[in-house]
């Protein structure tokens, strides 16, 4: 199993950061995903027809990430939390892009809840996962782009490993060693809100368990906080 734990001093800066970890095990992603596909299409008519927009930064949800953003160092206007990025490109293009089931499943959950969302295939990932402040000494490479190596500035919200950075400004791009692709057979994904209140981010973690299960082995969803900074998945 991998621990995964919140760094106390995140935890102290960040006292209602609230952390869903869902694991999916045995997962099959070659294979039609129509539940998947029927939720990406149902929030594209309902965007196209005026029924529903994506939370912008007006919103509270994503509010609560600019500022958590800035705490860090971090400009939220020129280098976005995921789903601040995710809901402008749709908002924009009236629509997501289409990358793997697995993907698309948390895609689709994070802008509907306007909640950060990423993922992790449990066979790249070493050792115990730390969500904590760089060093600034850290070496991280971003997804599609195997062939750079970033720094991550001391102070900046990070996940990590064993082998390096998995995340940068905690959830603005996640790394490509970890990526999940359609051949991932055991995926950690991660659903995160800064506000106090739960009950979203329980509601989201329901939803994209709903859209994994029938995909896969077996689907088990935990929580971190700073009252529980550790679980194994």
């Amino acid at each position: 199993m991998t621990s995964v734990h919140l760094h106390p001093a995140v935890a102290e800066a960040f006292p209602t950061a609230r952390i869903a970890l869902v694991t999916a095990h045995g997962v099959r992603g070659s294979e039609p995903w129509p539940a998947t596909a029927a939720a990406l299409d149902l929030l594209e008519r309902q965007l196209a027809g005026g029924d529903w927009q994506p939370a912008d930064e007006q919103d509270e949800r994503i509010a609560v990430w600019h500022a958590a953003y800035r705490a860090f160092g971090t400009n939220p206007r020129r280098i976005r939390p995921s789903v601040d990025a995710l809901g402008r490109r749709l908002a924009k293009q009236g629509g997501l892009p289409r990358i793997n089931p697995a993907v698309d499943s948390y895609n689709a959950v994070s802008v509907r809840h306007g909640l950060p969302a990423g993922a992790f295939d449990l066979a790249a990932v070493r050792g115990e996962v730390v969500i904590r402040f760089a060093d600034g000494d850290e070496e991280f490479t971003p997804l599609g782009e195997p062939d750079v190596v970033e720094q991550p500035k001391a102070g900046e919200v990070v996940y990590q490993d064993a082998a390096g950075v998995l995340t940068r400004h905690w959830n603005h791009r996640d790394a490509h060693r970890t990526r999940v692709t359609e051949h991932s057979t055991d995926a950690l994904f991660v659903l995160e809100t800064l506000r106090p209140d739960e009950e979203q981010l329980v509601a989201a973690a329901g939803e994209l368990a709903d859209l994994l299960g029938p995909h896969s082995a077996a689907v088990a969803v935990r929580y971190l906080d700073p009252e529980r900074p550790r679980a194994e998945v």
